[in-house]
């Protein structure tokens, strides 16, 4: 079985090289910001589409007039191209609408070609010879595997990453896990499995707010793009990796350990976008318990719901598993003994009391067993939600199968 793997390194770049990364890195947001100003101007007036082919042939164009166009590799520019109108096709499939680039948020740039890896210096320094950037030397961490489809070039908090994305041949997982669960993912208790299992999440950034909130009272106090303006900016890109390196370190631990563990996992089709919508609202329909309403989007997304579901698809994939993913209507009101629906069968918040019947468990693990009884259900039926990992994009840290 052929997958998708990603593997990424901190870089050790010379001076020049990091000024050439930098210039690369602002030509090809120079192309995302024209070609979507083009774009949009263009559908907005005319009511008509600007293929990426049609921004490679206007590319020429620019590079005319721009010398400094004419500098970075000519296909970094061409894959920028190439990923804006990818996220347009992302946009009229129901995602969001591409928006603008700024400078220092997300630099990066892609080379597809051209990527040879050189003999490792040592054990862990490896070396790689690029495209008009030359030989780059970068700490290796873990050993690269498979065929290299294409490099990509990153800078996080003033430090530059390069990232190869590989196909690696596994083989077919000669033992599959007979155990099925239920997933009933919260707040308070990151998941609660129908077995009895209950697994606490960590977090991340509730843990930090008090320290984040300190950084961002003295980042208003500076004077804008002073030298300590920038320097208290940087302190809190560093605190926001680093929350998010503890929130994706615990998630692909835990979601390795279940797809190990289990061959079939239910969790509930979740929209988190909608959830963790504002509620602030309009002046004329300004929304009730915004504060209130402002906590609980920050705690939906201090969870990591959504990643947990990508990462336990292609892990599942992987080994031979499924995940099912259902409709969760009802699943907390639903007594798993009688089957009566209620609301008021959630005396606490934590306990489910049925009216019915009488029956009287943990909220969360009753939730869990109507889970994974609705995930059979599915599976009976032969309606099942697909959860397709060719088209998720789960980058460097979330190799995706395909």
């Amino acid at each position: 079985m052929i997958i998708s793997k990603g593997f990424k390194y901190k870089l050790r770049l010379t001076k020049e090289q990091e000024s050439f990364c930098d210039q690369t890195a602002g030509s090809c947001r120079y192309v995302w910001n024209k070609g979507l100003a083009l774009k949009k101007e263009l559908w907005e007036k005319k009511k008509q589409k600007l293929s990426r082919f049609d921004l490679v042939k206007l590319l020429r164009e620019w590079k005319k007039g721009l010398d400094w166009l004419s500098l970075p590799p000519s296909q970094s520019l061409q894959q920028t191209s190439k990923d804006l109108d990818q996220a347009f096709s992302n946009f009229f499939h129901g995602r969001g609408y591409p928006k603008f680039k700024k400078k220092g948020i997300h630099d990066s740039f892609r080379l597809p070609q051209g990527i040879t890896l050189m003999e490792q210096l040592s054990k862990k320094v490896g070396q790689a010879k690029l495209p008009k950037l030359g030989i780059v030397r970068f700490t290796k961490s873990k050993e690269l595997e498979g065929r290299i489809k294409h490099v990509t070039i990153s800078k996080t908090c003033g430090k530059w990453y390069i990232a190869f994305n590989c196909e690696v041949n596994i083989p077919e997982p000669k033992e599959i896990a007979q155990s099925k669960v239920g997933i009933d993912r919260g707040i308070k208790t990151f998941a609660q499995c129908s077995d009895g299992t209950t697994i606490q999440g960590v977090s991340p950034l509730k843990g930090n707010l008090k320290k984040l909130a300190k950084l961002q009272r003295k980042l208003s106090k500076k004077k804008k793009f002073s030298s300590n303006w920038r320097k208290t900016k940087q302190k809190i890109e560093k605190l926001h990796y680093h929350i998010s390196n503890v929130r994706k370190d615990f998630l692909h631990k835990t979601s390795t350990q279940l797809a190990k563990s289990h061959g079939l996992i239910v969790m509930e089709d979740l929209k988190v976008g909608n959830m963790s919508k504002s509620s602030k609202g309009t002046k004329e329909n300004p929304g009730k318990n915004v504060k209130a309403k402002s906590g609980l989007n920050r705690s939906i997304l201090d969870q990591g719901w959504y990643t947990l579901q990508n990462l336990l698809s292609y892990k599942l994939d992987w080994r031979g598993g499924r995940l099912i993913l259902i409709s969760p209507k009802n699943t907390s009101l639903k007594c798993r003994i009688c089957g009566h629906i209620a609301k008021e069968n959630r005396v606490k918040l934590e306990e489910f009391q049925c009216v019915n019947c009488g029956h009287t468990e943990n909220a969360d693990l009753n939730a869990s067993i109507n889970i994974l009884a609705e995930g059979h259900s599915v599976i009976a039926c032969g309606v099942e939600t697909v959860v397709s990992t060719v088209k998720q994009e789960l980058l460097i840290r979330k190799p995706m199968a395909v």
